[in-house]
């Protein structure tokens, strides 16, 4: 049994008889009353997300969980493929249990969280950022840059994402996975 200090982001827990992920977390110490933690909880098997308050010092119920690293095959209708990177097995993880599956192209690194008790993975987290590269995009027009403004892309994966006007077809950019967002060009 853990306590609400010991609450991070990643954590699995037991609740209302299923297993969620904490996805944010905040520690709330009011003037006045007792301090709590507010969450946000993804579900690892519907993948729903709910937002809850746990009170200060509240037994929480973590899962043991074991990660390891996978690289991604390929996706197959809502089934998305992956080989351990150590011993070569391969396992299917359904699509609500990816945080960002748009932006997972063939060949990347993820790591995979396994519960622990009976050997079911939970769900996989992606690298904090991916390199992907624009397949579409408008061209920018001249004389519109006094703001920071931006145009939307498509990448390689089949995303959108909103790039500056200064990003052409080709272009290889940085994506922030958590949040989907554009976070600068890569030279090659």
């Amino acid at each position: 049994m853990a306590t609400t200090s010991d609450i991070r982001k990643g954590l699995c827990i037991r609740y209302n008889h299923d297993i969620y992920k904490i996805v944010e977390f905040l520690h709330v110490k009011p003037g006045k009353g007792p301090a709590f933690v507010r969450t946000k909880l993804k579900s690892v098997t519907t993948g729903k997300t709910l937002d809850n308050t746990f009170s200060a010092g509240h037994k929480i119920d973590d899962v043991r969980v074991e990660t390891n690293t996978f690289q991604y095959l390929y996706p197959e209708g809502d089934l998305f493929h992956f080989m351990n990177t150590e011993d070569f097995n391969q396992i299917s993880l359904p699509k609500n249990a990816l945080d960002s599956p748009e932006l997972l192209k063939e060949g990347e690194i993820v790591t995979i969280i396994i519960n622990a008790e009976d050997g079911m993975p939970l769900s996989a987290e992606m690298p904090a950022h991916v390199i992907l590269e624009v397949t579409h995009t408008e061209p920018g027009v001249k004389g519109n840059t006094a703001t920071n403004a931006t145009k939307p892309a498509t990448v390689e994966t089949g995303a959108s994402v909103n790039v500056p006007l200064f990003i052409n077809e080709g272009d290889r950019i940085k994506v922030e996975t958590e949040k989907g967002t554009y976070v600068e060009r890569v030279k090659e």
